[in-house]
């Protein structure tokens, strides 16, 4: 199809992609998600034992990865049937027993709302004592059930680590699709790619991404919703690469956009559209699954590059 026939059929079906779209009636975030932390703005990875909310409600980590992520030395010993566990960094020295709802802090007693505790051989500590025993700035983000430690500036796609290769592979599925291919602010074509993992989440584009996962309303009709930090009420347009090696737009739905009150918004997008019968000739459209996708591209986000995450739900 070419540039023009393509933009009129565009131009003709966008009020198709939200025309069966229902605004979400369930939370923004689920309390049964598993609760992330972050230390400047970057995922801790957890081997085993993970943070939870006990029964008050209170968050707990496991001490000892957030105390080494922070460059402190973890130490443990057992005397009279109770395990005593020390932590020190240049700055701060805390010593506390399992059991126990209080701490010694640079020489002073500190009294938590929740104990000490052992679980899967693991020292889990309440949120607070990271904060004073440790000197950081930590905040509780409900939203998305993450901690966030130091720093939130959210980090550049391409300042990760990230490299930007070749989009020959990517480039026939793409061009399914003509404009996806044009640098619309100073017309060049695109070249380069930069992949990236779910796991990387948050990253900075164009907006910051904090999160993307799946949606499904109570109907049954499934969306991809994206936590995006954005003074607007929408965000850019995303787009799939199927597993037929096509690319297949997503306008994001305005109308279905939640504020989360923290400068976020919770953005959605169709898995399935009517108007792939129309832009892609497919009439069997609801046939179209999240596991069919390849990648998940983020039209106009990169500089100079087209960004795409590895689509973890994709099946085999």
């Amino acid at each position: 199809m070419s540039m023009k026939k393509w933009m009129l059929s565009l131009t003709a079906v966008t009020l198709l992609w939200g025309a069966t779209s229902t605004i979400p009636t369930t939370e923004a975030a689920s309390s049964t998600k598993p609760i992330e932390v972050l230390l400047n703005a970057k995922k801790i990875q957890f081997p085993d034992a993970k943070p939870f909310q006990d029964s008050n409600d209170y968050v707990m980590v496991p001490i000892r990865f957030v105390s080494e992520a922070l460059g402190a030395k973890v130490g443990w010993e057992k005397t009279g049937g109770q395990l005593a566990v020390s932590i020190k960094n240049d700055a701060h020295a805390v010593n506390m027993t399992v059991g126990q709802n209080t701490a010694t802090v640079d020489g002073q007693t500190k009294t938590y709302e929740t104990k000490i505790i052992l679980k899967q051989n693991r020292t889990f500590v309440p949120l607070r004592l990271v904060s004073e025993g440790l000197g950081q700035t930590v905040e509780w983000d409900k939203v998305s059930r993450w901690v966030w430690i130091g720093k939130k500036e959210i980090a550049a796609l391409e300042d990760t680590g990230h490299q930007a290769v070749s989009i020959e592979p990517y480039k026939k599925a793409i061009s399914t699709i003509p404009n996806l291919m044009k640098n619309v602010v100073d017309g060049t074509t695109y070249e380069k790619v930069v992949i990236f993992k779910r796991s990387d989440l948050p990253i900075k584009l164009l907006r910051d991404i904090y999160s993307i996962e799946p949606y499904t309303t109570p109907k049954g009709v499934p969306y991809l919703r994206m936590r995006v930090k954005t003074s607007s009420n929408t965000a850019g347009s995303i787009f799939y690469l199927t597993k037929k090696k096509d690319a297949h737009l997503r306008p994001p739905l305005d109308e279905m956009t939640q504020d989360n009150g923290d400068g976020t918004k919770m953005i959605y997008y169709k898995i399935y559209s009517y108007a792939d019968a129309d832009l892609y000739g497919e009439k069997d459209y609801k046939t179209f699954k999240l596991q069919d996708i390849e990648y998940i591209g983020f039209r106009l986000q990169g500089d100079g590059y087209i960004p795409m995450m590895i689509n973890p739900w994709k099946g085999n």
